[in-house]
């Protein structure tokens, strides 16, 4: 496999796990403190996922480094790679919400 083909399947599963697992911990938090906790992991959910993708794509300064060398340099596959990492990380923490928005609207319809 390619590196850029395994970076990018990391990146989706590291932001992706991010937002599961904060919004599951809020939950069980929630549930410890005697708050709603389908609400309490949808709030997590929202507000972590810019933080889950900047923990995926890791050391955000390389990254701005490979964005300066491509414009500067003319190495424009550079800038091509970082958009594809930071795509992938946005996909994996707005799938991830997506995950915590399905579970809720589950719990919605089970409790009616």
């Amino acid at each position: 496999m390619t590196t850029l083909y395994i970076s990018m399947v990391q990146n989706f599963l590291v932001a992706f796990g991010v937002v599961i697992g904060a919004s599951i911990f809020a939950g069980i938090a929630a549930i410890i403190t005697n708050h709603p906790p389908l609400k309490t992991m949808l709030n997590i959910a929202g507000s972590i996922k810019i933080w889950a993708m900047a923990i995926a794509l890791g050391d955000t300064f390389s990254s701005f480094a490979a964005i300066e060398k491509g414009l500067f340099e003319g190495e424009f596959k550079s800038i091509i790679k970082q958009a594809i990492h930071v795509l992938t990380a946005l996909l994996g923490a707005n799938m991830g919400y997506s995950v915590i928005k399905l579970i809720q609207r589950c719990g919605e319809l089970w409790h009616n």
